[in-house]
């Protein structure tokens, strides 16, 4: 039976990083590259070196994009070593000036696809295997003019701690890594183009050896530096409704 890992979102950023940390640090078969941009994939494939890679092309926030991965694991019958439930996307804006779609869209991929794919990767589970799902700092705070992007990585990290508990007694670790910024194409996307890196960015490359370490460690959250874990820390003791408020006022203040 090969063993494999799964990396969504592996086309950029830190799905790339995951990939390429992952091949160099665990004894693997095959590790399955999950995106839209195969052109991508297949490169990335071929800087592996030392497992297999396999592109695996999939729009997850579209209907039946997610079913591409579970059919896949029905016909290949792997062991799964690791999922890295990667993929996602945010949108900047106020509410109400972000189109319909783009807030459904976010809640597709963010939540709806990673909650799919855990569901149907975990019987290929085996004791020792790991789950990451990437979350995001903003997931601990009601971020105005990032309202629908905050509220479904709360989700995500609200389901991975759940999910730990659930599955320690069987020797499954869940990991939820919850960034801060991050030097990847997400304040472009985010910002439409308008923004290209945000402020304080940490690299991928850290961020996923943090992550890799923490699991490693049997830790429930990562948290890469001092003052993201102050961060989430302060959330403790700061009221959402504070939070909100504070989060909307220093977006008006960016714009004058």
């Amino acid at each position: 039976m090969k063993r494999i890992a799964i990396v969504t979102g592996a086309s950029a950023g830190l799905g790339t990083e995951f990939a390429l940390q992952i091949d160099k640090r665990m004894d693997l078969d095959e590790i399955w590259l999950v995106a839209r941009r195969i052109d991508r994939l297949e490169e990335l494939a071929a800087q592996l070196q030392h497992s297999r890679g396999v592109p695996v092309r999939a729009d997850l926030g579209a209907p039946g994009g997610a079913e591409t991965i579970r059919d896949l694991l029905a016909a290949e019958q792997p062991q799964l070593v690791l999922l890295v439930n990667n993929a996602g996307f945010g949108q900047y804006g106020r509410f109400e000036q972000v189109e319909r779609e783009q807030h459904l869209a976010m809640i597709d991929l963010n939540c709806r696809a990673l909650t799919a794919l855990t569901y149907d990767a975990l019987p290929y589970a085996r004791p020792g295997s790991s789950v990451i799902q990437v979350s995001s700092l903003a997931g601990y705070v009601s971020i105005a003019n990032h309202a629908v992007y905050a509220a479904s990585k709360a989700y995500v990290l609200t389901l991975a701690v759940a999910l730990a508990a659930e599955l320690e007694e069987h020797d499954v670790r869940v990991l939820s890594v919850c960034p801060g910024p991050v030097a990847t194409e997400f304040a472009q996307v985010a910002s439409k183009g308008k923004r290209r890196k945000m402020r304080g960015s940490q690299s991928a490359e850290r961020v996923v050896r943090c992550a890799l370490d923490d699991l490693e460690r049997k830790r429930w959250i990562s948290l890469t530096t001092l003052s993201w874990k102050l961060t989430a820390l302060a959330t403790r003791v700061l009221t959402r409704k504070f939070l909100a408020r504070y989060t909307n006022k220093k977006r008006r203040e960016s714009k004058e």
